[in-house]
């Protein structure tokens, strides 16, 4: 099990912030990325106004979401699906097990699913004796290196062609190619036989339906289609807030969702599953469960402020949004889900000692919010968790101190900030001390306590006017209006 925590998270950031080619890798990948979005946005005129729809109806799905809950369960019941509510992932993990194990299963082939992910499921099959596949082609990459994912939606985005080329030649023992349809018609070959031999297919949910008992998915391989129809038994595994009211509002989110994920009209594979085949059906699962997962959603959903964070629809545009994500990758933040959205719901998701210090990995640009499918305010639900650290937190979450003298600095901003003329001497202040140190504009290095600013990267002198005409410009690429 990987470390996790603030020190783990420090050192990873330090390791990946120094390596340049894992920094060109992820640049090019993002900055395609908002070429694709541009494209995609302009072509839709739309856009905007599907974007306020969308919001209004994961408003609305998160208001009801008991109602919802049960809407869904009875619709799914009435047609032969067992569903099961698991507090946590261990539970979770245990029904999954169970059934794998009362069926014989020994091989299980995986679409790609975040949620299977948040409860460790394949270490767990892998310990019952059934071999876990993912068969997403980005998924099985990285599992072929027996790593996590690295991004939301491009598992893979960490490596290139190149990469990928040698780790095929290397555990495939293939012939070394980087040609990207050859490496994709490789893995193809490998991985028929295991749909054609595995006994569960294992997805994650992308919406759920309540008026209509729908489970919908969506991907672009059609590897969730193997998975949902060739084995005996499918298991259908979501977090709480993925259901939402009427299939009417399907069409809002098919709309946005993969326009903002990877620039695309649509994704090219949308599965509509209704429950096990029928007796005149030629195909589909036998048997079909839905596993829906709590495990510390309740707990935001209490919040009135972190509950926003339950409108997300697992996009991964605000990680390409992310100066941050963009300098360090996915895996430096050890968790299943990295970026902004993932350092606002993993403290709920896998403990405030595990990744409660991910609030503070942000600049606060405000990039994600701009670029979010539907409009969650990351830099206000990070500063929310900020709080919560430096406060000590309160209420039903045991959220853990912060360091006396970050608790003791915020306690000073907090009462300056109050005053606006303060702040503005203190910045010119700040600028005459700072003038000395500078080159060419820039501080390479910056003195004391604010040397963490300049360990990876330049920052701009303040003009001693206090007025900077940069203040307002995002970073190159980042401009997702």
């Amino acid at each position: 099990m990987q470390q996790t925590g603030p020190d783990a998270f420090y050192a990873a950031a330090h390791e990946a912030a120094a390596d340049t080619e894992l920094n060109r890798k992820l640049e090019n990948a993002s900055s395609r990325h908002f070429e694709h979005l541009a494209v995609a946005k302009k072509e839709f005129a739309p856009y905007e106004t599907e974007r306020d729809i969308a919001r209004r109806i994961k408003e609305e799905s998160i208001e009801r979401l008991d109602q919802l809950l049960s809407e869904l369960r009875d619709k799914l019941v009435a047609r032969g699906v067992k569903v099961f509510f698991a507090d946590d992932a261990a539970m979770a993990r245990d029904y999954i097990l169970k059934i794998a194990r009362a069926a014989g299963v020994t091989r299980v082939v995986k679409g790609k699913s975040m949620t299977t992910e948040e409860i460790a499921l394949n270490p767990a099959l892998e310990q019952a004796g059934i071999e876990a596949v993912e068969t997403d082609l980005g998924e099985y990459i990285v599992q072929l290196r027996n790593e996590p994912p690295s991004h939301i939606i491009t598992p893979a985005i960490h490596l290139s062609k190149e990469d990928i080329g040698q780790l095929f030649a290397d555990k495939l023992g293939t012939a070394y190619t980087s040609d990207p349809p050859a490496l994709t018609a490789v893995a193809r070959e490998r991985l028929r036989d295991k749909f054609l031999s595995a006994g569960m297919g294992i997805t994650g949910v992308n919406f759920a339906v309540a008026e209509t008992g729908t489970l919908v998915v969506v991907e672009n391989e059609g590897n969730g289609r193997f998975c949902t129809t060739t084995p005996e038994i499918h298991i259908a595994v979501m977090g709480i807030e993925k259901v939402i009211p009427k299939l009417e509002d399907l069409s809002h989110f098919l709309e946005i969702l993969a326009r903002t994920a990877t620039g695309q009209r649509l994704t090219a594979y949308t599965s509509f599953l209704n429950g096990p085949r029928g007796a005149e059906d030629q195909d589909g699962p036998r048997e079909v469960h839905l596993v829906i997962l709590d495990n510390g959603r309740t707990r935001m959903l209490a919040d009135p402020i972190l509950r926003e964070a339950l409108y997300c629809l697992r996009c991964g545009a605000c990680l390409n949004a992310c100066p941050v994500y963009r300098h360090i990758g996915g895996h430096a933040y050890k968790s299943a889900y990295p970026g902004p959205i993932g350092s606002i719901v993993s403290p709920s998701l896998f403990g405030t000692a595990a990744s409660g210090h991910l609030a503070f990995a942000s600049t606060l640009c405000g990039a994600c919010k701009d670029v979010c499918p539907v409009k969650i305010d990351i830099p206000r639900i990070l500063l929310h968790l900020r709080w919560k650290m430096t406060e000590g937190g309160g209420g039903k979450v045991a959220w853990p101190q912060a360091p006396a003298r970050v608790r003791a600095a915020a306690g000073w901003f907090a009462r300056a900030a109050r005053y606006p003329a303060v702040v503005r001497v203190a910045g010119r202040i700040g600028a005459l001390l700072l003038k000395p140190f500078g080159q060419d504009g820039y501080l390479r290095r910056m003195p004391g306590p604010f040397g963490a600013w300049t360990r990876v990267r330049d920052f701009p002198v303040p003009p001693a006017n206090g007025a900077n005409g940069r203040s307002s410009e995002r970073a190159p690429g980042l401009d997702v209006k």
